[in-house]
């Protein structure tokens, strides 16, 4: 299957982007979850707006789906201010960032998405910017060419980004407030399903939301796509609401098993563990074993596998956990340590 196409990617498809702007939440107040950015966030914006200011540069890292859009509008919602969304592959040259710069107003966001793919000459545009709130063009060419700088109304860069490593150090410098997105738990996943039905107008039980929460993989984006395929087996099938019969049903017929992971993930670790035995794997072989991309499984299957305790990540390569093979019905290899004569990994299987 195509990464795409996943039922459980936390990437958005055009379909989460019409459903989701209905769904996000519009003030902190509303915002379920993470609740230490949630605090520091309103500490933040209510300084700055005792003090008239624009909002300190801030940084949301963490894997897809768990919220670095939603709280980008919510900030702007709190300061009362206007968004400018865009993301790092958008803005492909100097000139397409200084546009943009040039047409925000005082205290206005710029929210960059994948702030981690901007190229290397427009982050030099974009520092001067946000350390000096200055725009500084060269005007001319050759001999006669003149740098000029323009000034810029005192505004706020916010940044989104999954692969914090990618950023070089003189951009997530300019951040003041950097903060980590972590993967929900289950009561506060179970809050999101139960306030998506609302909106929705979908009937669902507690037990059938936490249910459905719990397989969500800790990820707001998937549980409303989960809510809403569950919700058109409840209404062609089960002809009523979702109670947790229904939503367990219907899940079972989704592939989504009790932890939250669908064939991909499985397919995943059987890799490992039968072609590989067991690990270590590199990436780019376990990539090319799957037909899958390097980023797709550094950024969307690994997290939640590495969170559930069924990966490793060694200097070697991947390794799959005892949990994993538990998980899988497989039987356990007991790694032993290599012998003094420098034999190969002794292997023993545990029934």
């Amino acid at each position: 299957m195509n990464d795409e196409d996943r039922l459980l990617n936390p990437r958005p498809d055009n379909d989460d982007q019409q459903v989701e702007k209905s769904l996000r939440p519009r003030s902190l107040s509303e915002f379920i979850g993470q609740e230490k950015v949630v605090q520091q966030l309103r500490i933040a914006i209510a300084a700055a707006r005792a003090r008239a200011e624009p909002l300190d540069h801030t940084l949301f890292y963490g894997p897809p789906g768990l919220g670095k859009t939603s709280l980008s509008n919510v900030i702007a919602n709190e300061m009362e201010v206007k968004i400018k969304i865009t993301s790092g592959p958008a803005i492909e040259r100097a000139g397409d960032l200084a546009a943009i710069l040039t047409n925000l107003q005082k205290n206005d966001i710029l929210f960059i998405d994948e702030v981690h793919r901007l190229n290397r000459a427009v982050e030099e545009v974009l520092y001067p910017a946000m350390e000096d709130f200055a725009l500084d063009l060269i005007v001319g060419k050759g001999p006669s060419a003149r740098s000029l700088r323009l000034k810029l109304p005192r505004f706020t860069v916010v940044g989104a980004t999954t692969r914090l490593a990618l950023l070089t150090s003189p951009l997530r410098d300019r951040f003041v407030a950097p903060h980590r997105l972590e993967f929900y738990s289950d009561q506060a996943m179970c809050e999101i399903v139960t306030r998506s039905a609302g909106i929705l107008g979908v009937t669902i039980s507690g037990a059938a939301a936490l249910e459905l929460g719990r397989r969500a993989r800790g990820t707001p984006r998937i549980a409303n796509r989960l809510l809403r395929r569950v919700r058109d087996y409840a209404q062609v099938v089960a002809e009523g609401p979702i109670s947790l019969n229904v939503a367990r049903t219907a899940l079972s017929q989704l592939e989504v098993d009790e932890l939250g992971l669908d064939e991909n993930d499985r397919r995943l670790l059987r890799a490992i563990i039968e072609l590989f035995n067991g690990g270590p794997v590199g990436l780019s072989t376990l990539a090319a074993a799957l037909a899958e991309e390097v980023d797709a499984i550094e950024d969307v299957y690994e997290p939640f596998l590495l969170q559930l305790g069924f990966l490793q990540r060694t200097p070697r390569g991947r390794i799959a956990t005892r949990r994993a093979y538990e998980h899988l019905g497989i039987p356990w290899i007991e790694r032993q340590p290599p012998s003094e004569e420098g034999g190969a990994i002794q292997q023993t299987r545990l029934f």
